[in-house]
């Protein structure tokens, strides 16, 4: 397969933010997995691991979407403030009916962002919230003035107001953040954002509650009646191989679910071409972004765990999604603003697991580590030879070009011809592999996929050739 790269030609540029993470109230991905308290054995700072801490920060964690998903429309921040010992518990009635502590609130997950030194997205609640609810924690989190909310966050410890670049309105609103039909939303929509205020000099990027999949007929609507108002609009996607209602097992699969789990997943393709068909009707400078905010595989839970927890296994097919998923948001760089993979650690396609003390970094964390060049970088413009079990992406940055390959198919190894109008030097590559479909870290074993240095390759007069080999993510760096 012959890839000629453009590299002396500008693109848009990839955002840093397509590589966001979400983090719900959801299972063991707060409690045990990001925050496990400041008394805990486990090693923290003010209650937040530090290997998860230091493990996001070394693939650029660039923001974070927190309290939901479904959760954020029941979720009342009030609750989660204050001395830990007096706060209202809840019940999280989408994700196993446990019992929610509300011991990690708005100071936590302003304090884990400071610490993952990353943009916060906060998801506010329309679902079962009010308007002045929403507008208090606004002007709770980012009022610097005297006012009854920032006086309120001063008694609770923190004096100066945070930075909030994003913040959502409302979730799946379509669904459980209300079962709203469009038209409904959208003046919901006009009435909450209004009381979003701007207490500072730094701008709140706005985001609206967008589409489930393919129901464009939802973004005809918000668009027509609020693109103004935002700026941006949300847009769910999950890769489930058999099916909602069946899903399939993260680690028990055939050859035939793998490529049904590969095609899904290019399937993200469509949907933000035609989402963004409608969009350029009402916004056609692109002002508006699309954000991906939840997206990857989402599988039956593993066997003995509680279903409502999602936890599932990552193998290197989930890495195939993670690295078919990005190429596909470069692609769409003038208009995808920003994703959040689903989740961050312990439910879906996580970047991390963890087990007490234990934390393993999952094929999906180690494809974000290899595309951390592609961060903020300007998107290079290819021509290439067919190939149906092949996807790639190029950019530029500081000098340098960066080549991602993800081969997909399960038995064929691939000679890839890189052809550059100007060409530097390879300054590194490197790739992760598998032999097993299946194959994954566990804790007994937490290296059997890991980056490892790429040296099946060599330099030609004009560019580069590497020989790929199946079920494999390659990233090669070519710099003067």
């Amino acid at each position: 397969m012959k890839i000629n790269v453009l590299n002396q030609k500008s693109g848009p540029t990839i955002s840093k933010y397509i590589y966001g993470h979400f983090a719900e109230h959801l299972g063991r991905c707060i409690y045990e997995g990001l925050y496990v308290g400041k008394d805990s054995s486990i090693p923290n700072v003010n209650g937040m691991r530090v290997d998860v801490v230091e493990a996001l920060k070394a693939i650029n964690i660039p923001v974070l979407r927190w309290p939901g998903g479904c959760f954020a429309d029941e979720y009342h921040w009030k609750d989660g403030i204050g001395p830990k010992e007096t706060r209202n518990k809840m019940v999280n009635t989408h994700w196993g009916g446990v019992t929610e502590t509300n011991h990690f609130g708005t100071h936590e997950f302003f304090e884990l962002v400071r610490q993952l030194e990353c943009e916060a997205y906060v998801n506010g609640n329309v679902g079962s919230g009010t308007v002045q609810e929403m507008s208090e924690w606004v002007e709770y989190i980012t009022m610097g003035g005297t006012s009854p909310m920032a006086d309120w966050r001063r008694e609770n410890g923190q004096e100066e107001p945070w930075d909030m670049k994003f913040f959502g309105v409302g979730n799946e609103n379509w669904g459980c953040g209300g079962n709203m039909r469009p038209e409904y939303y959208a003046d919901l929509y006009r009435r909450y954002q209004t009381y979003v205020r701007q207490y500072g000099d730094k701008k709140i990027y706005k985001i609206a509650g967008g589409a489930n999949v393919d129901d464009y007929h939802w973004t005809e609507v918000l668009m027509k009646n609020a693109h103004w108002l935002m700026d941006g609009l949300s847009l769910h996607y999950y890769v489930h191989p058999q099916g909602w209602e069946k899903k399939g097992s993260a680690l028990a699969f055939d050859e035939n679910e793998w490529y049904v789990t590969c095609e899904k997943a290019a399937h993200m393709d469509e949907l933000i071409t035609r989402h963004s068909a409608i969009m350029d009707q009402y916004d056609p400078e692109k002002r508006v972004g699309i954000i991906v905010d939840e997206w990857g595989t989402w599988f039956t839970a593993e066997p003995g765990t509680n279903p409502g927890f999602l936890y599932q296994q990552n193998t290197i097919r989930d890495a195939m999604v993670a690295a078919i998923t990005l190429n596909i948001f470069h692609k769409h760089a003038e208009r995808v603003h920003m994703a959040n993979i689903a989740q961050t650690v312990n439910v879906l396609q996580a970047m991390i697991l963890t087990d007490g003390e234990k934390m393993i970094k999952t094929p999906s964390y180690h494809v974000f580590e290899l595309y951390k060049n592609h961060q903020d970088a300007e998107l290079v413009d290819t021509y290439s030879s067919e190939n149906n079990t092949v996807s790639y992406t190029v950019s530029k940055k500081d000098n340098q070009v960066t080549v991602s390959i993800c081969n997909f198919s399960t038995t064929n190894t691939e000679e890839i011809s890189l052809s550059l109008e100007q060409f530097g030097q390879v300054k590194e590559a490197q790739y992760i592999y598998a032999k097993e479909m299946n194959a994954h870290n566990d804790f007994d074993a937490p290296e059997v996929v890991s980056i490892q240095s790429f040296t099946d390759y060599k330099e030609t007069n004009d560019g580069v050739s590497a020989t790929v080999p199946p079920m494999s993510v390659t990233t090669i760096v070519i710099g003067e």
